[in-house]
């Protein structure tokens, strides 16, 4: 194993590293829980119909299947698009919320040159985009996979398989990095050996 801050990585077994965005490249799950509670309050949503806890087990699923489901659990009839544009909107009014994981990104810099390195995310392009633009990070990736690339987000295997096949390297080849369950599960399912990364818990008040 090999040691970056709080990581363990392995030395050998894979010829390729996928990243997931938030929560593992960047700390940025407090701005988007932020960016949540603006959307579903503007879209008249009853008041902490989505609590922290429950955003935090959702981390790096597309936001229109969250929106979905609870409109399944809580009989809402949200419209996803309207949310997600409203989420999005938000989010990126607090890009300067969003902070690097220093661990993480050491990783990915140490790659350079040596093997594909690539993003699969639950985010939208613009989003994914503009997060890596303002955190510095746009060249350090071969590919980015984001959820307006694929038919079905994380703990679906497809944006973990999808980023593989345009990096060119076997499934089993690959080693991810991730922090939430849904795409840990992903990365699983791919066949994909994975790193799990800490999360960072924040209390928003």
């Amino acid at each position: 194993m090999e040691q970056f801050g709080s990581l363990n990585i392995p030395k050998s077994g894979y010829k390729a590293v996928i990243f997931d965005l938030d929560g593992t490249l960047v700390d940025s799950m407090p701005a988007h829980f932020e960016a949540w509670r603006e959307a579903l309050a503007a879209n008249g949503a009853p008041k902490d119909v989505f609590p922290e806890d429950v955003f935090y087990t959702m981390g790096g699923r597309p936001t229109k299947d969250i929106v979905k489901e609870l409109n399944g659990e809580f009989g809402l009839s949200l419209d996803p698009e309207a949310v997600s544009y409203a989420k999005r909107k938000a989010f990126l009014a607090r890009l300067d919320l969003v902070a690097i994981n220093e661990d993480v990104v050491a990783f990915a810099k140490s790659l350079r040159g040596k093997m594909p390195v690539g993003v699969a995310t639950g985010g939208s392009r613009k989003v994914v985009e503009e997060t890596l633009k303002v955190t510095g990070l746009c060249e350090l990736f071969d590919e980015v996979v984001t959820a307006d690339d694929v038919k079905c987000g994380k703990p679906d295997p497809e944006v973990f398989l999808s980023c593989a096949e345009r990096l060119e390297v076997a499934a089993e080849e690959c080693l991810v990095l991730e922090d939430a369950a849904p795409g840990i599960m992903a990365a699983q399912l791919a066949g994909m050996q994975v790193v799990t990364v800490p999360a960072a818990m924040h209390i928003v008040k």
